[in-house]
C-alpha cells in the first residue's frame, strides 16, 4: 500500500493520498459486494492489485510501459505517515465511505460511477470525483 501513495496520486498532495488510502481501506472494510469477496477478509494487497482498480499497480497501460508504476518509486517519510494515518483507522471525512474515484478530466463530476450504478457522486477533491456506494452495490 505504501507504494501507491509514492505516486503522490496525480499532483493532489497529501489530502489526494490520504483520500486513496481511505478508499483502498474502505474497500477492504466493506462486507458485501465485489471489494468484500476481492479482499477475502481484509486483504490490502487484493484490493491493490485487482486488475484494472490502480494504474500504478500495474507496469503497462494502453500495451505501454508505465514508468509511474510503484515498482519504479521511492517512498519517503511522508509516504509512510500516511500509511500509518491509514492503517491506524484514520480515514478522510470527506471521503466517508466511498469505494471509487477518478478524474474526469472534466469540470464536472457525473452523477453516478460505475456504469452500472452501483455509486453515487459524494464529493470532488481537487481534479477527482469520490463515490459512495448505493443499494445496487450489494449485488456487485
Amino acid at each position: 500500500m505504501l507504494e501507491l501513495f509514492n505516486v503522490r496520486h496525480g499532483g493532489e498532495g497529501d489530502n489526494g493520498m490520504k483520500a486513496v488510502a481511505s478508499v483502498i481501506l474502505n474497500r477492504v472494510n466493506v462486507t458485501e459486494g465485489e471489494y468484500a469477496r476481492i479482499s477475502q477478509d481484509g486483504s490490502i494487497r487484493n484490493i491493490i492489485f485487482q486488475p484494472g482498480q490502480f494504474d500504478c499497480a500495474t507496469e503497462t497501460l494502453l500495451n505501454r510501459y508505465n514508468p509511474q508504476n510503484i515498482y519504479n518509486m521511492n517512498p519517503t517519510e511522508e509516504h509512510y505517515n500516511i500509511a500509518d494515518w491509514v492503517l491506524a483507522g484514520n480515514r478522510l471525512n470527506e471521503i466517508g465511505e466511498c469505494l471509487w474515484y477518478l478524474n474526469p478530466f472534466k469540470p464536472s463530476c457525473d452523477a453516478t460511477f460505475p456504469r452500472n450504478g452501483s455509486g453515487t457522486l459524494h464529493t470532488r477533491l481537487g481534479r477527482h470525483c469520490f463515490y459512495r456506494p448505493t443499494s445496487k452495490y450489494a449485488n456487485t
